[in-house]
């Protein structure tokens, strides 16, 4: 089982570190173009798209990953493919019209959920009404975003991980695309620039429907325009999407709020903790994700037969391979962060002043990057085991955390705070599930969590001391900021800090690292011979 999980994780963080390179790409192609603080067009832009990202992180991918794949996983199990096809075409249609709605409804209120979500923007002229209009643009991306999430929830329970994975890389295209055509071409339609990154968002959801269609064609899937909101299945999906929605809304809400409050600050504090957040959440999509998408299905077949000792010991194995990938990150984030800003993202309208900015988010950030990876794994587990109202209590008093948290650390550490506010909300609602997990499911193999988790700590120490020496050395050899020195700097120190891990974990003799490195070289010698 250990073993398919790494498979599954690793085909997953194939794919999703792709399309987070591609997200990196997208962030350093928007830095140039944009910028950060010279130019209010990017803070319009980063908070246009929060509310239908909002909504999509919520309701489309959140909740469909909770309450679908479960059930769907179930269906499959117990009725074979025509029956879950049957089901998969219901959902799919109800999520059509649900979400249509919704994006109407955001379209036509418009000018007051922008007035209340940014009411500061009203003091620099025209920058309400821009976002407003970038709004009314990007809503339609959420119903586009639901059809991919359902076409992902189906191909995953089907055990087809890579191309789901892949398909956010088509938005960060899209992106990339629309940066480099469609923006320059926008004044000549009497249009401001930014509104043609607004028209990529939409071709990045539609690509994310039209690369997964094929796959799930190739497995039977066909559509058909079914719909019943009185089918039990459907109406079980629904009742658990509900809960699931507040239950998976800490990590969205809490950054709802940090834009609200970010809002407030000087110009270009909403673009720095978007680039800041983008940069943490890399990891997080690679390892945290992957590891709890491979997980899911299993979790959720293991639940179905009340195999809680099973459950257990893939929540547990998901947990520790999560702390072997994500506290190295971590470190890694905090040690390096102020050179990896300034390698990505400064050029062209990014200066040096949105460099120390961002990475100083960044750092405040980086703890954060544990809680979540560790919510992706506990909260799912609760709603395999059709338990909704634990992750939702959880949430909300999370949300409550990071508001009371951030209205303080604002007013000490600015921006700054606001990123070490989440941080914290993060890693308070990953303990309180964890503790409550333990206690339904009679243990997580805590003992052998704890000892990988100091081993892992220990080791991860050593790396960020590697790291942090072989920056200053190469600072010393190679100064300036020339777009060269910079990656030699990054890419020596991380090199550097990646040999003194892995040192550390062998003669540490941490398991989940051995068997991580041992699956990679015996794919490679297969390749070889």
């Amino acid at each position: 089982m250990s073993s398919k999980l790494a498979k599954s994780a690793g085909l997953i963080g194939a794919a999703t570190l792709a399309s987070r390179l591609l997200g990196v790409g997208r962030e350093m192609v928007l830095a140039a173009v944009f910028g950060a603080s010279a130019s209010p067009a990017m803070d319009a832009f980063n908070v246009a798209f929060r509310v239908p990202n909002l909504l999509r992180d919520l309701f489309a991918e959140g909740a469909m990953t909770a309450a679908f794949v479960p059930t769907f996983t179930r269906t499959l199990s117990s009725s074979g493919k025509a029956e879950a096809w049957r089901l998969g075409n219901m959902v799919m249609n109800a999520l059509i019209l649900v979400t249509s709605v919704l994006a109407l409804l955001g379209i036509f209120f418009a000018p007051e959920i922008t007035g209340a979500y940014a009411p500061a923007f009203a003091a620099v002229p025209g920058k309400l009404e821009l976002t407003t209009d970038l709004t009314r643009i990007m809503l339609p991306f959420l119903t586009m975003l639901a059809v991919a999430a359902a076409m992902m929830g189906m191909l995953n329970s089907l055990g087809r991980f890579f191309i789901p994975s892949l398909s956010p890389a088509m938005f960060n295209v899209a992106s990339i695309f629309s940066a480099l055509v469609l923006v320059p071409a926008m004044p000549y339609f009497g249009l401001p620039k930014i509104v043609g990154l607004a028209i990529g968002t939409l071709l990045g959801g539609l690509g994310q429907i039209l690369l997964q269609w094929p796959a799930l064609r190739r497995e039977g899937f066909r559509y058909q325009p079914l719909i019943s909101f009185r089918d039990p299945v459907v109406l079980d999906i629904l009742r658990l999407m509900g809960p699931a929605t507040i239950g998976l809304a800490a990590v969205q809400m809490n950054v709802f709020v940090n834009t609200y409050l970010a809002t407030w600050q000087e110009q270009g504090a909403v673009t720095w903790l978007q680039y800041a957040f983008r940069l943490m959440y890399l990891p997080i999509g690679i390892f945290g994700v992957s590891i709890a998408t491979a997980s899911l299905p299993d979790i959720s077949r293991q639940a179905m037969t009340e195999d809680v000792r099973s459950v257990r010991g893939s929540v547990s194995r998901g947990l520790r391979m999560m702390l072997m990938l994500n506290v190295p990150a971590t470190v890694g984030l905090i040690v390096l962060a102020e050179p990896i800003v300034a390698m990505i993202y400064e050029r062209g309208a990014f200066y040096s002043f949105d460099t120390t900015s961002t990475a100083a988010a960044l750092m405040f950030y980086a703890p954060g990057l544990l809680g979540y990876s560790a919510v992706k794994i506990a909260s799912p587990t609760f709603y395999a085991l059709r338990d909704a109202r634990t992750p939702v209590i959880v949430s909300v008093l999370s949300v409550v955390a990071n508001l009371l948290m951030n209205l303080a650390l604002v007013q000490v550490l600015g921006f700054r705070g606001l990123a070490l506010g989440t941080a914290i909300a993060a890693m308070l609602n990953a303990i309180v599930l964890l503790w409550l997990l333990r206690r339904r499911l009679g243990g997580l193999d805590g003992r052998r969590v704890a000892i990988s988790l100091a081993k892992i700590s220990a080791a991860s120490t050593l790396m960020g001391l590697a790291a942090y020496f072989t920056l200053q050395g190469l600072l010393n050899i190679m100064p300036g900021n020339g777009e060269l020195a910079r990656v030699v700097r990054v890419g020596g120190s991380i090199a550097v800090a990646l040999l003194v891990l892995a040192a550390s974990a062998r003669l540490l003799r941490i398991q989940e690292f051995t068997e991580a490195t041992s699956r990679v070289l015996a794919r490679f010698g297969r390749r070889s011979a």
